[in-house]
């Protein structure tokens, strides 16, 4: 569904020196700098996945995103989206995918928001039934109807990215791009947001590529992800191969009945390893504690606290994606 092939954009910006005398002499003669924001990247994504495209700020998912959308042309190397090369043919390119732009709006802002869904449907030339379909679709998904004939200016920012997913996929797209599509929600808002994108993508089998900060959002939509820095990917793989390959730790939480004091959680010695591979948190009497699992087991750690506590209550997690992101970006170029 997606190709990209050895893909490289570069923008040059052009240095002048400080002072008078430097603003006069870059008037002739300004310093040329190239900066690579994306360099040289292959990978093909599969009709029907759902990858999630990570990086820092700057490190170029956003100009590759816009090179897929065909909004960029790359300096180099080529982009295939189902066939086509999306910044040579725009019009097909734009009947194929749908986008949604963080808090950025295809909407209409001055009309209800049933107006600009009855726009959408003469520009991509829906048909009547189909386009009923949809709407009942996405009215019983994200309950468009609490405020379809409202002005989209006076929606809240989760009922306008609601309405905006629901926009960017009314003409069936083959592939969605997410570019920070839950940013600013509450936590029942992006619960809409994500069970909207599964259940499309399970309903019509859509290929999803996500760009997000909140990793939350990759683990409950995405099998595979994308690590790109300095414009070069350094990870691609499933999330769950990171996971064993990275996911070094284990975390537990307790609930006890007892107020926790320093002395009581000194652990490090008990299992003879350094205090800065424990990570312990307490507030009022919740005690978190995030260590190396092959050095303790979990059997080991429970164990020790129920030795010193009255436990009221566990939880066990895995290592948190933010972490094994962290280590990923601290070690470079991963191979698995």
């Amino acid at each position: 569904m997606i190709e990209v092939r050895n893909l490289t954009k570069e923008f040059v910006k052009y240095e002048k020196e400080k002072g008078l005398k430097g603003l006069v002499k870059g008037f002739f003669n300004a310093k040329k700098v190239v900066k690579k924001a994306v360099d040289n990247i292959s990978f093909t994504i599969n009709e029907g996945e759902m990858v999630g495209y990570i990086g820092a700020n700057g490190a170029g998912k956003s100009t590759t995103i816009k090179m897929l959308t065909g909004i960029l042309t790359p300096t180099s190397g080529e982009v295939r989206i189902d066939g086509i090369i999306p910044y040579q043919n725009r019009v097909e390119n734009a009947k194929k995918i749908g986008v949604v732009f963080g808090q950025r709006t295809q909407l209409w802002w001055d009309l209800p928001l049933s107006e600009s869904f009855l726009i959408l449907k003469e520009i991509y030339e829906m048909p009547d039934a189909f386009y009923e379909e949809q709407m009942s679709f996405f009215n019983r998904i994200l309950n468009l109807d609490e405020f379809i004939k409202s002005p989209v200016r006076t929606l809240s920012l989760g009922q306008r990215m609601r309405a905006d997913i629901a926009a960017s996929l009314l003409h069936n797209p083959k592939v969605l791009y997410l570019d920070e599509p839950t940013i600013g929600l509450d936590v029942n808002a992006k619960q809409r947001m994500r069970d909207a994108i599964k259940m499309m993508n399970q309903k019509y089998n859509t290929t999803v590529i996500l760009t997000t900060h909140d990793l939350d959002d990759i683990a409950e939509l995405c099998n595979r992800i994308l690590i790109i820095d300095n414009g070069k990917v350094i990870y691609d793989g499933s999330l769950h191969e990171i996971k064993e390959k990275y996911g070094t730790t284990k975390r537990i939480e307790f609930e006890v009945r007892d107020e926790l004091n320093d002395e009581s959680l000194n652990l490090a010695s008990v299992f003879n390893v350094h205090p800065d591979e424990l990570e312990i948190t307490r507030e009022d009497k919740k005690l978190s504690i995030v260590f190396p699992k092959l050095k303790i087991s979990v059997a080991q750690m429970t164990e020790e606290i129920l030795r010193r506590f009255d436990v009221q209550d566990i939880s066990i997690f895995d290592a948190d994606i933010e972490r094994i992101v962290a280590r990923i970006y601290d070690e470079g170029k991963v191979t698995l």
